[in-house]
């Protein structure tokens, strides 16, 4: 039989770590137009390829690129001064409750021009897929009116031309209440599920909506009519959930069918049996813990031991993280969450894809 042509043979891999189909051990890699063809030992993929470049790999470990499923890279201004807040001992929920934290980051991308959010944006990017991130995902939500949401999806477009790896968008209008609707809850989740939710949708600025439901942000009732409207709009559901308290953030994405539930640091062992079964990804942002110096991690054993599927993201974004190196994220989850390293990797590229609708 002739050898098929291909473009690359990636050879002399000790380990090659590939999703589904696991762990291979010695073993060469077979690619052709930027797609996988075969993975098996070496005197096997050698009789039935004729590549035009090989690479020894040395006999290193091979892995799929980080898929960095929650991030909040485009915005404005900077939130430095909360950082300095919390190391003197301010709450991260005491400095938004006094009109910091995200309505802060709101105010000054309602300021910011779709140049400048591209502008800034870009290096952070850069620095993410140096560090081996091949897709990533990016939400709004610094915006909270129609046209600043619009901007920064409209943003998160542009770059999606310029960058190297993929970038997923999500709308993330019910991010917080905005500083001019404190007063009328139920107006804002108009605006979002009535307006802003259809826009979105008709420009095809976003894949996913997200909410975050907590207390003091989104009550679980309130996430259930934003995600459901997002349903009806072609708009797969994420959900922020159980990050400062068990706010039942998990039984809702249980409940509407979410692709993902992510940060879940307090999530109780019945939002982990709700999830399993409705086969809600786990996406876990240790990195955000370990900013904000909190002590208590998601319950990635808990988790992982029940069978759910567990992804790890940054969360990078103005406040609160400003991790951009997913193999940080990697050895935060092995030495303070539990995970063994070979689950890390996997969570860190397969589960990133899975919370991605990307695992096939």
């Amino acid at each position: 039989m002739t050898p098929e042509p291909i473009d690359l043979l990636l050879s002399n891999a000790k380990r090659v770590i590939s999703g589904k189909s696991g762990v291979h051990e010695g073993v060469s890699i077979a690619i052709d137009s930027g797609k996988i063809k075969a993975i098996g030992p070496a005197s096997e993929i050698a009789g039935l390829f004729h590549p035009a470049e090989v690479v020894d790999a040395q006999g290193q470990l091979v892995t799929p690129g980080f898929v960095d499923s929650h991030t909040h890279v485009v915005f404005g201004g900077e939130r430095s001064s909360e950082f300095v807040q919390r190391c003197a001992g301010a709450d991260y929920e005491a400095i938004a409750a006094a009109g910091g934290g995200i309505r802060s980051s709101v105010r000054m991308t309602r300021e910011t021009t779709i140049e400048e959010l591209v502008e800034s944006a870009r290096p952070r990017l850069a620095r993410m897929v140096a560090a081996g991130s091949t897709t990533i995902e990016i939400k709004s939500g610094y915006g909270l009116d129609l046209d600043t949401e619009l901007r920064m999806l409209r943003a998160i477009r542009d770059l999606a031309q310029e960058c190297p790896a993929e970038i997923v968008a999500t709308f993330m209008g019910a991010h917080e209440i905005p500083d001019e609707w404190r007063q009328d809850r139920a107006g804002y989740l108009r605006l979002v599920c009535d307006e802003m939710i259809p826009a979105v949708a008709s420009e095809g600025l976003a894949e996913f909506c997200d909410v975050f439901c907590e207390r003091g942000v989104f009550s679980p009732e309130e996430s259930l009519q934003v995600l459901e409207a997002g349903k009806r709009h072609g708009l797969q559901p994420k959900i922020h959930a159980d990050e400062m308290a068990a706010s039942g953030g998990s039984l809702v994405a249980a409940e509407v069918g979410a692709i993902s539930a992510d940060h879940l640091m307090m999530t109780p062992p019945e939002g982990i049996e709700a999830m399993k079964k409705a086969g809600v990804v786990a996406t876990l942002l240790p990195g955000t813990t370990f900013y904000l110096s909190k002590p208590t991690y998601a319950p990635a054993r808990q988790m992982l031991d029940a069978g759910l599927q567990v992804a790890l993201a940054t969360d990078r974004n103005p406040g609160s993280c400003t991790v951009e190196s997913m193999l940080l994220i990697v050895g935060l989850a092995v030495q303070r969450m539990g995970m063994t390293p070979l689950e890390a990797i996997e969570a860190s590229t397969f589960g990133g894809a899975c919370a991605l609708g990307r695992e096939e």
